[in-house]
């Protein structure tokens, strides 16, 4: 999960800004050339999702010939994609339409950089209640305004190695797992004795692939409805948590600190791993890696506590308010959440469709391979968390965990901790 800028100091310098921009009558995007084209700009930041963008864009030209569309890729690295954004934003230069995530979504609402695309979807066929996961559709939803289309969604799922259980003796995964199955592999491959550096799996500090699905599963939470508590004190969520741990402490996995210099991911495509929790924007780095790619395949979450644990987290195509071709720039938006874009993505197998009827074409991307895992459940799977100080709600977070991943205190002392800290945050930002 990456790190959000947003503060209340920046929504209140965009909102300053747009108002400015109104009261001297320019604004940014694209515009219209003396022929009568209409240019749009569309900022993305993903290079391996650059042809698949590319090509729902001119799917659009195709019917709106006097529309041109230019695609804007800025890296998402070291927060590069919200800073020009932001400034962009500020400058009233923002691209007509751009990917947007919930981690910085209410913030940028705040700061009034986000048409309101309620009256251009009564207009429209979209239905995005039908059409659309509600987990997605309500993340991108404020004060009953609609400021994006949900994109794609990402979930968890269980990718193992197969010449590492073939050389261990031992049975693949299969869908119908449960948290028990996982430890009792575990402990077999264990016993195997696999090669020097490798482990059955591992249990890195990581919030949105491994604890909160197991948290929310085991009946745990970690916000509540109104955002000014979090759950840290509750037993159900410890122990959704401390199953992790606990799988360190058999050696089935590396130690969280030896995690945080070589990532679980860097171990699996290294081979070092027998298994590992991945999201599915992690598809196309294993298949594309030579290495392993002949060798894996995945599986559903393991159950726990009788429920299938997962997150669902996703992108959204908002509309800059300060366009000069905002209702151009809406339908370009509100294309890309139709049936005929959403299938050219997700047969794209990069990413998911977030729309219910095309979900299927990222299963469909590659035969050889279980992706299904990724989408059987989708519709059962928790949205992540998140609120305005949800960055600084995760830094501390995953600061205080190390205490207990390390054993150098139990989870219960450093969830008692963490909660006060925590508590204590959402109070700041709510004043």
């Amino acid at each position: 999960m990456k790190r959000m800028r947003g503060t209340k100091v920046l929504a209140m310098g965009m909102a300053l800004a747009m108002a400015a921009m109104s009261l001297a009558g320019c604004s940014g995007g694209g515009g219209a050339s003396k022929g009568g084209t209409t240019n749009l700009s569309f900022g993305i930041w993903d290079e391996k999702q650059r042809p698949v963008m590319e090509a729902m864009a001119q799917a659009y030209e195709k019917t709106h010939e006097n529309v041109k569309i230019e695609i804007q890729l800025t890296p998402y690295k070291g927060g590069e994609y919200w800073t020009k954004l932001e400034a962009a934003a500020t400058g009233g230069t923002a691209p007509d339409v751009f990917w947007i995530n919930v981690l910085h979504a209410e913030d940028y609402y705040d700061g009034g950089i986000l048409l309101d695309l309620n009256d251009y979807l009564k207009k429209s066929d979209l239905d995005l209640e039908k059409n659309f996961p509600e987990a997605l559709v309500k993340a991108y939803n404020f004060e009953d305004k609609q400021i994006a289309v949900p994109k794609d969604f990402d979930t968890n799922a269980l990718w193992y190695n197969k010449d590492i259980f073939d050389k261990a003796g031992v049975a693949y995964p299969t869908d119908d797992w449960t948290f028990d199955d996982l430890t009792k592999a575990c402990k077999d491959l264990k016993a195997a004795g696999l090669d020097s550096g490798a482990y059955p799996f591992a249990c890195p500090i990581d919030f949105q692939t491994w604890y909160y699905p197991t948290v929310y599963a085991n009946g745990g939470w970690i916000l509540n409805a109104d955002k000014t508590e979090t759950g840290y004190n509750d037993p159900k969520t410890q122990e959704g948590i401390q199953c992790w741990i606990d799988l360190i402490k058999e050696g089935y996995s590396p130690t969280a600190n030896a995690l945080s210099e070589t990532s679980a991911d860097a171990m699996f495509e290294g081979g070092q791993l027998a298994m590992v929790l991945a999201g599915s924007y992690m598809t196309p780095e294993y298949t594309s890696n030579d290495a392993i790619n002949s060798k894996i395949n995945l599986v559903e979450f393991p159950e726990f506590n009788g429920k299938e644990p997962n997150i669902i987290n996703g992108l959204g195509y908002a509309v800059f308010s300060g366009s000069k071709n905002k209702d151009a720039a809406a339908d370009f938006a509100l294309f890309l959440g139709s049936e005929e874009a959403m299938k050219i993505q997700g047969e794209s197998g990069v990413v998911i469709s977030a729309r219910n009827d095309a979900q299927k074409y990222f299963a469909d991307s590659n035969k050889d391979l279980n992706l299904a895992a990724y989408t059987n459940h989708s519709g059962e799977a928790n949205p992540l968390p998140v609120c305005k100080s949800v960055a600084e709600l995760y830094d501390v977070e995953a600061e205080a965990l190390k205490a207990a991943y390390s054993g150098d205190k139990t989870l219960a002392d450093v969830c008692s901790q963490l909660k006060t800290d925590a508590d204590a945050i959402l109070a700041k930002n709510k004043k």
